[in-house]
């Protein structure tokens, strides 16, 4: 009974004194003074971080391939090997929640609004470059790497660091809940250190700046929606802040709501997720087209799956590796920082080997059919003839209005916009709410298993991750710039990924020993 008021009572208690303030402010006060130097000089910011980026994406490009495939295969070595029987938790605790609501949880707490942006016209990035070309047809390689992007090595990243923080938190109880923590198997007395503390500020500058540049791909495809429903033309950048406030409004009020709201939050994204799903589906008139076209892609990425993981493209014939594998593995890495700690949170009570094939299953799973389903659609169009979104993206480059268009062309448009419109707030609002309640938890020197941050720290925290976003809405360059930033962050961050993931390994080990498995 006493622990039970103790907890109750560390759940409300404002833990001033336990503020790590350099950890919270400094990374955030980093980040404005970029968007105001490059607000002020874009054009030499846009030179510097153009050859910083060329210098990581394309001199040093083979490490991020190597660390993605290298995480992915170390993903499935883990939960086929005895540290999948370890559970999260004590050994017969049973999981905190059920399989629909921990993965509806899992998959809204990563990209998921971008990956709802992306399933509609990401083909069609790839149907305009060279090497698809090279590959053959669209028809066969445009919707493979769709797939092969958003799925294993991807997922492989946020799981293998899930199980990480997950048996750091609930079964070490660590009571430091940071990336440095995460470390302390492999760096001993260095974790509490300069190196420790150097960890820590770049996860929460990488933690905003992943933020910041997210919000960017889909809001203004959002204000797009707003302007075709109502028949207007609205300045975009206006649009762009009421939807972004709206979100923040959605999100905070999930947030204090504790792991209930989120919950709710994700299921009822799930459902209308789902739902949009279902109507392009079964409605949209190319139900063979994406069974068999879908079917052939999962196949070729099986098939080819090692040769698209190592393609360097050494004599830069399109530098298309350059130009989207390795940025994808980069902006996962990025966003590292905070899905794996939310998903480790929430896998308390299931089996490291539960989480990683239940993670693969629900998240890399809805994912691949959102590709296939909303992709496509839109691909069987342009297959037979019917619409021509290549040209119009060579024309003009703007996908939002391509997106607009595809969705023109679905019965009951006006409904599916607004259902677009409704689940991307969702979506984003859920991703939020994980990123704000781990952003709050860094503000601590110190949080225990079963205390949770200040409400007015959340709430602190759920107005920085929309303040940055709505200053850099004001200027294209500083968020060009900004996205730049977060992909030379991944740099320093991928080698931070491989020693939490092989800190894990160390203790884990330990750990059966000590049980006597």
């Amino acid at each position: 009974m006493n622990t039970s008021k103790q907890s109750a009572k560390n759940h409300t208690k404002p833990q001033s004194q336990n503020i790590d303030w350099m950890i919270t402010l400094l990374p955030l006060v980093l980040i404005i003074g970029l968007c105001i130097l490059f607000f002020c000089l874009p054009e030499q910011s846009n030179v510097v971080l153009g050859k910083i980026r060329f210098l990581f994406g394309d001199t040093f490009g083979v490490y991020y391939l190597i660390i993605g495939l290298g995480i992915f295969l170390i993903s499935i070595y883990i939960a086929c090997s005895r540290y999948g029987t370890i559970v999260l938790g004590a050994p017969d605790e049973k999981p905190k929640f059920s399989f629909f609501a921990w993965g509806s949880m899992m998959f809204t707490a990563g990209l998921a609004a971008d990956i709802l942006f992306y399933s509609f016209s990401e083909w069609i990035l790839y149907a305009s470059d060279p090497h698809i070309a090279e590959l053959g047809s669209i028809q066969d390689w445009a919707s493979v790497y769709p797939i092969f992007h958003w799925s294993l090595i991807p997922w492989g990243f946020y799981l293998v660091l899930a199980v990480a923080f997950g048996f750091m938190l609930h079964v070490r109880k660590r009571d430091r809940q940071k990336y440095s923590e995460a470390c302390r198997p492999i760096l001993g007395k260095y974790t509490d250190g300069i190196l420790g503390r150097l960890i820590d500020l770049l996860a929460v500058f990488a933690l905003l700046a992943g933020t910041a540049t997210t919000f960017s791909l889909a809001t203004p495809l959002m204000a797009s929606v707003i302007g075709e429903l109502f028949h207007i033309e609205l300045n975009r950048t206006v649009v762009t802040i009421i939807i972004l406030v709206l979100t923040c409004v959605v999100y905070t009020y999930s947030l204090l709501h504790g792991f209930k709201g989120i919950s709710f939050l994700a299921k009822s994204c799930i459902y209308l997720f789902f739902g949009l799903l279902a109507y392009v589906f079964l409605f949209g008139g190319e139900t063979k087209y994406i069974i068999e076209t879908g079917f052939s892609a999962i196949g070729r990425v099986a098939q080819n799956f090692f040769q698209l993981a190592t393609y360097t493209d050494p004599q830069r014939t399109t530098s298309f590796p350059q130009t989207w594998t390795i940025f994808y593995w980069a902006y996962w890495m990025v966003w590292c920082v905070a899905t794996p700690f939310f998903i480790g949170n929430i896998s308390r009570g299931r089996t490291v080997r539960q989480t990683i094939f239940g993670g693969y299953l629900f998240g890399c799973g809805s994912t691949i059919v959102s590709f296939i389903i909303l992709g496509n659609y839109s691909l069987g169009q342009q297959i037979a003839s019917a619409a021509d979104y290549i040209a119009m993206y060579q024309k003009n480059g703007d996908l939002y209005s391509i997106i607009i268009a595809i969705i023109r062309t679905l019965p009951c448009a006006p409904l599916i916009l607004a259902l677009l419109f409704i689940t991307m707030v969702a979506f984003y609002a859920t991703s939020f709410d994980s990123i704000a309640l781990i952003g709050a938890c860094y503000s601590y020197h110190k949080l225990g298993e079963n205390e949770s941050p200040h409400k007015l720290i959340e709430l602190m925290w759920c107005v920085l991750l929309i303040a940055l976003p709505i200053a850099l809405v004001f200027s294209d360059s500083s968020m060009s710039n900004l996205q730049s930033v977060s992909i030379i962050a991944a740099f320093p961050i991928a080698a931070v990924i491989v020693l939490i993931t092989f800190s894990f390994l160390k203790d884990a080990k330990k750990y059966l020993l000590e049980i006597g498995k």
